[in-house]
């Protein structure tokens, strides 16, 4: 994991947290915004949410309740109320999960193939990635629910987003609603691409004969791919490719592959062959700026099966 605190062009926020409080130091670039104009043109809260930090003063600056509506000072110490305890509404049950990185409003993890990210019945269910974080938070003292900011299908693998309280997962659903989310995805596909490197532009819908399939459909929502080829083997007759979601359709990837002649191995339902016993995809890299102090985060995740798959790839250097 790479945080990088030195970006051209970029400003940085002063932040500290003081127990439940979250404190921001106003930058010279918030000079003359409202804390409601910072709500929600800034961090673009939904209505609601701002609406619940001003009617319970959650919301102070240099420690007083103040205007909503008054211009604010850079320097000044705007606090918000963030961390404050939850009832869960899942299970939380222990497994290890391995942590890409971690701060007060964020969590990634590299998410194990064959495991569900949420479960369906949260009242039942507690073999899941959420339940397992919950346990982890828990065991921290943290009775908070996090929020899954994307998805991963059940077989996929690699580095998924969670936002550890409302405020951030607010923020981070516009930036990954605006494609300012960066999600770097390695597939092992059948055949020798013709093209190394190109976007895929068709639209996704169901499949009409099949319950939870996909297709390429005129009628379907937009879904783009950007693919490269990063290493072949000739010999296996198998590809190795870099893919970037500028969409999130469900099964994106493998369907634009399989579209192309080049489906998954391992993904039957569109046909791979079962060389593998899931789809060989990965998301292998996550790159974020930070919701609240605005630092550009890049998270790895190492493979952690189909090593004989993916042994040909350092996911270190993508």
């Amino acid at each position: 994991m790479v945080i990088n605190r030195n970006v051209e062009g970029d400003f940085m926020l002063k932040t500290v947290r003081k127990g439940e409080w979250f404190q921001i130091i106003v930058p010279e670039e918030w000079e003359g915004k409202t804390i409601d104009e910072v709500f929600r043109h800034v961090w673009e809260a939904p209505k609601k949410l701002t609406h619940l930090f001003r009617m319970e003063d959650k919301v102070l600056v240099d420690g007083s309740r103040v205007n909503w509506h008054l211009p604010l000072s850079s320097g000044s110490k705007l606090q918000i109320h963030l961390f404050n305890e939850e009832e869960l509404q899942v299970i939380p049950n222990f497994f290890d999960i391995d942590i890409l990185f971690e701060d007060d409003h964020v969590l990634v993890i590299n998410k194990p193939p064959f495991l569900n990210t949420h479960p369906n019945d949260p009242m039942t269910e507690k073999n899941t990635l959420i339940n397992a974080a919950a346990f982890y938070l828990q065991s921290k003292g943290e009775l908070r629910n996090i929020r899954q900011i994307h998805r991963l299908d059940r077989d996929t693998s690699g580095a998924i987003l969670f936002a550890k309280h409302p405020l951030a997962g607010t923020i981070l659903d516009k930036m990954l609603e605006k494609r300012e989310i960066k999600r770097t995805y390695i597939a092992a596909v059948h055949g020798l691409l013709k093209r190394k490197n190109g976007t895929i532009n068709a639209p996704i819908g169901r499949d009409r004969h099949h319950g939870t399939k996909r297709r390429v459909s005129p009628s379907g929502q937009q879904a783009v791919t950007q693919y490269q080829v990063i290493k072949e083997d000739k010999n296996k007759q198998l590809s190795f490719v870099k893919c970037w979601l500028e969409t999130g359709r469900t099964h994106q990837i493998r369907v634009h592959l399989s579209h192309l002649g080049h489906p998954l191995i391992g993904d039957t339902l569109y046909g791979g062959q079962p060389i593998v016993k899931r789809q060989a995809l990965h998301a292998a890299k996550l790159e974020f700026s930070h919701p609240f102090t605005q630092e550009k985060v890049a998270c790895h995740a190492p493979f952690t099966d189909l090593s004989a798959i993916f042994s040909m790839i350092n996911v270190y250097n993508i």
